[in-house]
């Protein structure tokens, strides 16, 4: 088994931080169905601003609010305006690599989607690995 980015919110910006909340990081629904994030899955987390890692699971907040907040002791990692990557992951067989096409969405400083991408693994001529990035948009 290989553990493989199964989907990724990269540059969203943290709107918020609570230390008090119970620990996860919350984030807008519309956000994590377009990229494949479900309730309560875990995710890493790392921060551009500050390099850190952290891993934590998912809430959904308020559909359309565009909200990326920190909570419990992960509201220690980041600040309100940091650039953070959102990934999650799962284990496949190396031979499945192929047929999976991981979402990527990239923001605008406002946390809109500026961008719908995929990862797009495939085989050259020779039979070797190829790789490509897919625009959606």
């Amino acid at each position: 088994m290989r553990k493989i980015v199964r989907a990724k919110l990269h540059g969203i910006r943290v709107t918020g931080a609570d230390l008090d909340y119970h620990g996860s990081i919350t984030l807008d629904p519309d956000h994590c169905e377009a990229a494949g994030i479900l309730p309560m899955e875990f995710v890493d987390i790392w921060n551009k601003n500050s390099g850190a890692r952290i891993s934590t699971y998912v809430i959904y907040g308020e559909r359309g609010s565009r909200c990326c907040i920190l909570n419990g002791a992960a509201a220690r990692t980041c600040q309100r305006g940091d650039e953070v990557i959102i990934a999650n992951s799962e284990y496949i067989q190396e031979a499945e690599l192929e047929h999976i096409k991981p979402v990527v969405l990239t923001f605008h400083p406002d946390n809109r989607v500026r961008e719908h991408l995929g990862y797009s693994v495939g085989r050259d001529a020779q039979g070797r690995l190829s790789f490509e990035i897919v625009h959606f948009d």
